[in-house]
C-alpha cells in the first residue's frame, strides 16, 4: 500500500486510533513531516493539537543513520552498541548544535500555536513513520516527562521489529501498515514524501490555530 501524501496517511491513521475521552486528550505531533498527520488527526477527532520537538542524532559520517536521538525534555536517547564508538567531543558538539536548533523551533513555532500542557491527558504522539524509533523514543521520555496519563504513539507504518521494541514503552500503538519486511524507509510507502519546510509548517499551524478546529 502507498499513501498518496501525508494528508492521505492523516486520514488513513485517524480511523486506526481509539481515544475514548477527546476532552482529555491532546495530539502532539513531531515537526515537520508529523505535522500534517497530527492536525488531519485532531480535525477529525476534535482533540487539541500541538508540536513536540525531536530530533535525531545522525552518525558522523552517515547523517542518515540515527545513533540517538534528543526531545524538548530530558536526557538524549543513543543507541548503545553505538555510543562507545563515537567521539565524545563530537557528541557533546552535536548535542549543542541540536539543542539550540529545538531551541529555535520552540520560539518560532510558538507564534503560531499555543502550547498545550500535557500532565494528568492522554498523550498521542504523531508522525509521518517510524524506522528505528529513535525520534520517537525521545518524544515519549518527553511526554512522560511532562506526566502524561497515558501516551499512545500514532503512525502510518512501522516495522514489525520496532512495533515490538516500543510495545513496552508506551499504552498502545495506532498503525495503518506494520510490515514485517520493511522497505528501508518511510518515503518507500509515499507516493509524495517531499521534505517541509519551516515556512509551510508555521503556515499549517496558523491555518490550524485560526479555524474552529
Amino acid at each position: 500500500m502507498l499513501f498518496e501524501n501525508r494528508i492521505d496517511a492523516g486520514r488513513q491513521l485517524a480511523e486506526e486510533v481509539d481515544v475514548k475521552n477527546p476532552e482529555k486528550s491532546v495530539i502532539v505531533a513531531l515537526p515537520r513531516g508529523g505535522v500534517p498527520l497530527g492536525i488531519e488527526l485532531a480535525k477529525k477527532r476534535n482533540i487539541p493539537f500541538d508540536v513536540i520537538l525531536s530530533k535525531k542524532i545522525g552518525h558522523p559520517s552517515h547523517s542518515e543513520y540515527a545513533v540517538g536521538a534528543l526531545s524538548e525534555h530530558g536526557d538524549p536517547i543513543l543507541d548503545e552498541t553505538t555510543q562507545e564508538l563515537l567521539d565524545q567531543e563530537w557528541l557533546d558538539t552535536e548535542l549543542k548544535r541540536i539543542r539550540n536548533e529545538i531551541a529555535r523551533r520552540q520560539r518560532m513555532y510558538s507564534k503560531e500555536i499555543t502550547k498545550k500542557p500535557l500532565k494528568g491527558k492522554t498523550v498521542i504522539i504523531v508522525d509521518d513513520g517510524i524506522a528505528t524509533g529513535m525520534t520517537m523514543k525521545a518524544a515519549i521520555e518527553a511526554a512522560k516527562a511532562q506526566e502524561a496519563r497515558k501516551i499512545i504513539v500514532a503512525v502510518p507504518v512501522i516495522p514489525k521489529d520496532t512495533y515490538k521494541e516500543l510495545e513496552s514503552l508506551v499504552d498502545d500503538i495506532a498503525a495503518v501498515l506494520i510490515p514485517g519486511t520493511f522497505k528501508g524507509a518511510v518515503g518507500a510507502y509515499y507516493a509524495d514524501f517531499k521534505q517541509l519546510e519551516d515556512e509551510e509548517v508555521m503556515e499549517m499551524l496558523h491555518t490550524y490555530e485560526n479555524t474552529d478546529a
